[in-house]
């Protein structure tokens, strides 16, 4: 009998916003369509773009479907909050910022399930994949201002004197929790693990024109409902040693009500030996190198950099190894 529970993988689903280009197939390789490409939704179960597997028994089964049939075994108990609202907990994304998003900001989950449907809120980590050399982004806002200063600079169109820029550079992470203004800038390509939500405030948009010839809309109400004027000129994220030894280091770089995330290093040879336990299950993604994750029944999954993997909760023991030495992001519910 051919088994359900094994390492996910799944097709792509790509989004051609204004500020995409094409580095996603220049720095790692991905056949993209004519055109540009901003985001590839990795593994979503969103409406807006849900991604189908392409491996094994649930090959051409979308994630929600999964979700459905498995229930606890995919997600573990960790995430009975998202199986209530019969939603998969995260969404992983790679962007491309081949040119300056706009600055926006995302609300918290009561926000969100008052205002906007039922959808959640959208707290996120972004790890920078690639930075141009001098590639910064807007985290936070600049000491002294507030929330009438801020006001006052969206109607004057000089909102960058109240924004917080902060330097970047391959490697950095950065936890960027709801109701933090932000915004990745040009010369950055990110790998986005994130609530699994599509709510988006815009306060300014660089005073461009969207594909309709017309300018995007802006939030401002909304933004200003739940923007944190606390979060005043923030850091990229120290990362926490959690293990070192027999090849392989890790870190955490992300912990919040809504997911972990490690940064796993695994030297040439080296082997990291796993088991989900019904509790949570785990996303696996390179991010440079070349690993493998394999189980003892026999799945193998191959993750070139960058490549994610759902693990189910139910899967049980799993291997990851990098012949020639790898570093992967590994995510769960906590």
């Amino acid at each position: 009998m051919t088994s359900t529970i094994y390492p996910l993988t799944f097709t792509p689903q790509l989004r051609d916003y204004i500020w995409g280009g094409r580095n996603l197939e220049t720095l790692f390789n991905r056949d993209l369509p004519p055109g540009i490409t901003a985001e590839s939704w990795e593994i979503s179960g969103h409406p807006t773009a849900a991604t189908v597997v392409e491996n094994g028994a649930w090959r051409g089964s979308s994630l929600p479907q999964v979700l459905y049939a498995l229930g606890e075994k995919l997600v573990g108990s960790r995430g009975e909050w998202a199986l209530a609202r019969h939603k998969f907990p995260l969404l992983v994304k790679l962007l491309d910022a081949n040119r300056n998003l706009s600055v926006q900001v995302h609300p918290h989950d009561e926000y969100a399930l008052a205002h906007e449907n039922g959808e959640l809120g959208k707290t996120e980590m972004w790890y920078i994949l690639h930075a141009e050399p001098d590639a910064q982004l807007i985290f936070g806002i600049k000491k002294g201002v507030t929330p009438e200063s801020f006001r006052r600079a969206i109607a004057e169109n000089t909102l960058e004197t109240q924004l917080h820029y902060l330097p970047i550079k391959t490697g950095d992470a950065v936890f960027v929790a709801a109701g933090s203004v932000h915004a990745l800038l040009q010369g950055a390509v990110v790998a986005e693990i994130q609530q699994n939500s599509d709510v988006t405030y815009r306060v300014y948009d660089w005073g461009r024109l969207g594909a309709d010839g017309q300018p995007r809309p802006l939030h401002v109400e909304q933004a200003m409902a739940v923007i944190n004027f606390n979060q005043i000129e923030p850091d990229v994220v120290t990362p926490k040693p959690v293990f070192q030894g027999e090849g392989i280091t890790r870190h955490e770089i992300s912990r919040c009500d809504y997911f972990v995330v490690e940064k796993v290093s695994l030297a040439a040879g080296a082997e990291y030996r796993g088991a989900t336990d019904g509790s949570t299950m785990e996303i696996w993604g390179t991010v440079t190198g070349n690993a493998a994750l394999e189980t003892p029944a026999g799945t193998s999954v191959a993750l070139p950099a960058v490549k994610f993997c759902l693990v189910p909760a139910a899967q049980g023991a799993f291997r990851v190894s990098a012949e020639n030495g790898a570093t992967l992001l590994r995510a769960y519910l906590p």
